[in-house]
């Protein structure tokens, strides 16, 4: 039987990229947090920037409770679904820990996706079958919760739009923003200048792009010292602009946040009305039942839809906040697959530095040229950046073929080990029906509730994109002087989607209950005071990393409920 604890005003599930931001503005209005995490606290102390040592201590260390609830995939309802990867880590911070740290706001147009292709080029212009709507609410709603975000973070960039006033330093394609960045843009390199110089002579736009990495010190913490280890791996020095260096230790001074660290959360409890009463969790091998007055859900896409169909009830039968079928619907993930890399004929010098510094061109995202004449709607956004580390350089060398020692083995890797770049094409990807997420049947995880089974496949308009975009790299990697070129970017329609960090829907925001999960602000239809927040919320992803995005969510869902405490706890 559980143990009953004291009632707290919110119970926050997750206390990664959503969760641990949203505890600061829940905290500094003077409520109870509770946060449980699945994880533990990271040690900067593990944070190795040494690649032998990381090869025989993989990081995060320790157990991965998520690595035993790694869902399965299927391309479609009627093939065979296995299991695919575990996405995201466990640990207060969360994915941040390790991420690229790209903190990108989404443009305008993503925001009404139907309403503006409708406007420009036709309702018929929208993919057959897709289920894209037009967000709740729109870029100028969410504005202020984006730059509370960054500055409660600590952004680094270089604004290209303040109140509608361009600058060609910054990204000229952003929506208007209402302040520059908290800190400046992360530094250039050589090669990074040199892919600048290329793009304007194509007539591009190119900028640095915005990271969750501190250019310079910030409320206490240190700058970026660019050793190479970013990818993949905390920041030793706190520099990588966590919630966990950030929002939740600025919460916590508080002292109205209390971080509950390897709290596996079972299902969310509901009374007999039908209203949320609090999460029940196992901590070493006790359970625990944590009741509060607001239940906050801010796991990974997959893990929101996962709790919510494993938390059936008398009132929810089919799962939490289920009762009009919309939970586990309009599933979809970056379109990120397909490369294209390129060998120079010079050495890039383009060693360590940090995937989060890089140079970006936005020209072909999103809506941002005529797709009058095209057969897609969306884009992607195209960026080069550095951190190439000598061991795993060496070894993608031999990994291409040829001679694997000797003479000829060596002058092949002088003359291509720093001379190679791959480039980062991020995506728009639309939801579709077929594409949904489920309880799996057959596979358990170690505490025997069905894991997550993906069923979603990418179609042609992502596939068309993926073509279009690979080959602007590929004129873009030409004019860099680039001898080779590799890859034209694509993706196969049809195949299987799959999980990734960057997966949305499943608990979808829209104004109508009957597509979707939560309303406007991010509560639940069905259920008035739980609140589910990160990727799982997003409609459409736009050519961008979501972490920023599903962050200012969050913050605004919080303030939601803080300015609507008695209607949304009577």
């Amino acid at each position: 039987m559980a143990t009953t604890l004291n009632k707290t005003g919110v119970v926050i599930v997750g206390m990664g990229g959503a969760g641990g931001l949203a505890a600061l503005p829940f905290a500094q209005a003077g409520i109870d947090v509770v946060g449980l995490e699945a994880g533990s606290w990271f040690k900067t102390s593990d944070m190795i920037p040494d690649e032998l040592g990381l090869r025989r201590t993989p990081w995060p260390p320790g157990p991965q409770k998520v690595r035993g609830e790694a869902p399965t995939s299927r391309a479609n309802a009627n093939a065979n679904a296995t299991r695919t990867n575990a996405a995201m880590i466990n640990g207060v911070g969360g994915t941040t820990m390790h991420y690229m740290a790209q903190a990108w706001r989404l443009n305008p147009w993503d925001f009404k996706v139907v309403s503006e292709v409708t406007r420009r080029y036709g309702k018929s212009r929208i993919p057959a079958g897709s289920t894209v709507e037009d967000w709740p609410f729109s870029y100028e709603d969410l504005e202020p919760f984006y730059d509370k975000a960054e500055y409660a973070l600590g952004i680094s960039g270089k604004a290209g739009n303040i109140k509608g006033t361009k600058n060609p330093a910054g990204n000229v394609y952003e929506g208007p923003r209402s302040r520059e960045y908290p800190v400046p843009a992360l530094r250039t390199t050589g090669f990074m200048d040199h892919m600048s110089k290329a793009a304007k002579s194509l007539g591009l736009n190119p900028f640095i792009g915005p990271a969750a990495i501190l250019s310079q010190t910030y409320d206490g913490r240190f700058a970026c010292g660019y050793h190479g280890y970013c990818m993949s791996l905390g920041c030793h020095l706190g520099a990588k602009s966590s919630p966990a260096f950030s929002t939740i230790p600025a919460a916590q001074k508080t002292g109205k946040l209390d971080v509950v660290t390897e709290a596996s959360v079972t299902r969310i409890e509901v009374d007999k009305d039908g209203r949320a009463t609090g999460v029940t969790y196992l901590k070493s091998g006790q359970e625990f039942f944590q009741p509060a007055d607001v239940v906050f859900i801010a796991a990974q896409t997959i893990e929101n839809t996962r709790l919510l169909l494993l938390s059936k009830s008398p009132a929810f039968p089919n799962g939490l906040s289920n009762n009009h079928g919309q939970v586990g619907k309009h599933y979809f993930s970056h379109a990120q697959f397909g490369s294209v890399s390129a060998v120079f004929p010079f050495d890039l010098r383009n060693w360590y530095g940090t995937p989060g510094q890089g140079i970006c061109v936005d020209n072909w995202a999103d809506d941002n040229f005529d797709h009058s004449g095209l057969d897609f709607i969306g884009g992607g956004t195209m960026y080069v950046y550095g951190e190439r580390r000598p061991m795993a350089a060496v070894n993608a060398v031999q990994n291409r073929g040829g001679a694997t020692w000797g003479s000829e083995w060596k002058k092949n890797l002088v003359n291509s080990v720093d001379r190679s770049n791959s480039a980062y094409l991020q995506k728009t990807t639309l939801p579709y029906e077929g594409n949904y997420l489920d309880l799996d049947p057959a596979t358990k995880d170690p505490n025997g509730n069905p894991v997550i089974r993906i069923t979603a496949s990418f179609r042609e308009n992502e596939n068309k994109i993926s073509t279009f975009v690979g080959e602007k790299m590929q004129q873009w990697y030409r004019e860099a002087g680039a001898t080779q070129v590799n890859g034209n970017g694509a993706i196969q329609a049809g195949s299987a989607m799959g999980n990734s960090t960057h997966a949305y829907g499943g608990t979808r925001m829209g104004k109508n209950p009957e597509t979707n999960v939560l309303n406007e602000w991010g509560m639940s239809h069905e259920v008035p005071n739980l609140a589910i927040a990160g990727g799982s919320v997003m409609g459409t992803s736009g050519a961008r990393n979501p972490t920023l995005t599903l962050q200012a969510v969050a913050w605004r869902t919080a303030e939601y409920i803080i300015n609507n405490w008695k209607y949304v706890v009577k």
